[in-house]
């Protein structure tokens, strides 16, 4: 691969320290900027890019009143020459977030960009200037390709502890100097409320910054807003995504525990108990609060493909909204599946039109482990599955069509990349192990959590003939970050021999496995 120096991060520390400055606690605790204030207005969330190809990207950014976007855009941190974008104008139907849309960007450079915020009465009027910078993806093959991905944030009660120094796995993922991040889902825990101490086993206590709306479940759109903005507490977060693109998806803690369409549950907590209705809200936060191409599209769904040059493409699943109800999982037939019938049709249609090298499926849940979810008392499975090691049922029959579908029209190149359990490994799937056979070999790679409490590995589930090849995880439930089993996941892909390296790292980017693919193949 032709390794690039890291982009000068001048600008990138001083739109940093600007939101840092401005960020203080009591002010970030509220729900919702003030109506009337003195001054210009401030961005104190930072910046964020999202869903960044070879001529386009989405810049964010969060006002404390309402204003109007404008990004400027140039080749050189300088800012000597720039292009200028007028974005929306921001107010409270967006909790004062807003996205502009970049296009027309050269390919494979470093965009160095900034964000002015103007008093929508005297456009003259503008905030202190938040920076940021991204990298476009390159159509030229030779440069290759680098990111980082991990999932699970702010779970199990563990969220920003000053003491430990909040997110700081955040710092070894920017280390790496990415290309973006791919973040596989779990971005809230709305059902997680934070307390501001916890007792540790070893006698010590971890202790959380805390908020108003993190003090509870989130049921008001208010509540969810107040979720997705309290990661942005967090200097380390803030300060990487002025730095590094991200590929976001959603799993079930950006709404509740293991939720799926039409339920209604008996959770006490909760004063709403149909989860539609929670899942309207949290969606809406969710496309408040990153920068999500297709979000901005009528049909405002979460899958996509993101093409990122000749190289790579990545294909965004949501396995959570299109769902059928968790259950026993052993039916003999089940069109709708963990997809839906739509999103299994795009995803084959994406898939047999790639002409990448190679073709990321990010599934924000994994395929061969079992995921139990006992919420209701029963012992119903939450993701695909369900332990029986013979022939495919439930929700396998259709990752067993897909799979079918990929070896029979011949697609190279398919990696599966998720997060969801709380452990790192890699388990590769062998048609002679397994109960199905009508497949190519493929590899699974898990990654997870990024500040959230670690568990234990999950059982395997033979039908699709998964060996565990590597595996770290406690022997405990619920060990805080502060015990360790934290984990990120990095993929570099060279640019002259195609090859593809994974690399699962430990929080602070220490290497714990590493595995090599070759291009140009069905299987692996």
């Amino acid at each position: 691969m032709s390794h690039r120096p890291l982009p000068g991060r001048r600008s990138v520390l001083r739109g940093s320290l600007v939101a840092s400055v401005a960020l203080t606690l009591p002010v970030a605790a509220g729900a919702a900027p003030a109506l009337a204030l003195s001054g210009r207005p401030r961005a104190d969330w930072g910046v964020q890019t999202g869903d960044v190809t070879a001529d386009s990207g989405l810049v964010w950014v969060r006002a404390d009143r309402p204003a109007r976007m404008i990004v400027e855009t140039a080749a050189t941190e300088s800012f000597r020459h720039v292009r200028r974008w007028y974005g929306p104008l921001l107010g409270a139907g967006t909790d004062f977030t807003g996205t502009t849309r970049l296009h027309g960007l050269p390919s494979g450079e470093q965009i160095h960009y900034r964000v002015l915020l103007a008093d929508p009465d005297d456009p003259r009027r503008t905030g202190e200037p938040v920076t940021g910078t991204f990298r476009t993806a390159s159509a030229r093959r030779r440069d290759g390709v680098r990111f980082v991905w991990s999932g699970d944030l702010a779970g199990q009660g563990w969220g920003i502890n000053p003491d430990f120094g909040g997110y700081t796995i955040y710092n070894a993922m920017g280390a790496l100097n990415p290309d973006f991040f791919l973040c596989s889902g779990d971005n809230i825990y709305a059902d997680g409320p934070l307390t501001p101490s916890v007792a540790l086993p070893d006698g010590s206590t971890w202790r959380n910054i805390t908020t108003e709306e993190k003090a509870k479940v989130a049921e008001t759109l208010a509540e969810f807003r107040g979720n997705f903005r309290y990661n942005l507490l967090d200097d380390n977060l803030r300060r990487f995504n002025a730095q590094v693109p991200s590929i976001i998806q959603w799993d079930d803690h950006e709404v509740t525990n293991n939720w799926f369409p039409g339920e209604i549950f008996a959770d006490t907590r909760y004063a709403e108990k149909n989860v539609d209705v929670l899942a309207a809200r949290a969606r809406q936060a969710f496309s408040e609060y990153f920068p999500i191409s297709t979000l901005r599209r009528p049909d405002g769904r979460v899958y996509r493909v993101v093409h990122h040059g000749p190289l790579l493409d990545v294909f965004v699943l949501d396995m959570r909204t299109y769902r059928n109800a968790n259950s026993a999982d052993d039916q003999t037939t089940d069109p709708q599946g963990i997809l839906g019938a739509e999103q299994l049709a795009w995803l084959k249609r994406e898939l047999a039109r790639s002409r990448a090298v190679w073709k990321v499926i990010a599934s924000d849940m994994p395929i061969g482990l079992v995921v139990p979810d006992a919420t209701d008392g029963r012992p119903n499975i939450e993701a695909v599955a369900q332990g029986d090691p013979g022939a495919p049922l439930g929700r396998e029959l259709q990752i067993a069509e897909l799979l079918r579908f990929v070896k029979h029209r011949r697609i190279t190149g398919t990696v599966w990349l998720t997060a969801d359990v709380h452990h790192t490994s890699a388990q590769h799937y062998q048609p002679s192990r397994a109960a199905f056979t009508d497949f190519e070999p493929f590899w699974e790679f898990v990654s997870g959590p990024l500040n959230a409490g670690a568990f234990p590995a999950n059982a395997l589930d033979n039908t699709f003939g998964p060996e565990r090849v590597f595996v770290k995880a406690p022997t405990v439930a619920n060990v805080s970050p502060a015990g360790g089993y934290q984990f990120f996941g990095e993929v570099d892909i060279d640019g002259g021999s195609g090859e593809l390296t994974v690399r699962l790292r430990e929080q602070d980017g220490t290497v714990l496995f590493t595995q090599v693919l070759q291009p140009g193949r069905v299987g692996q």
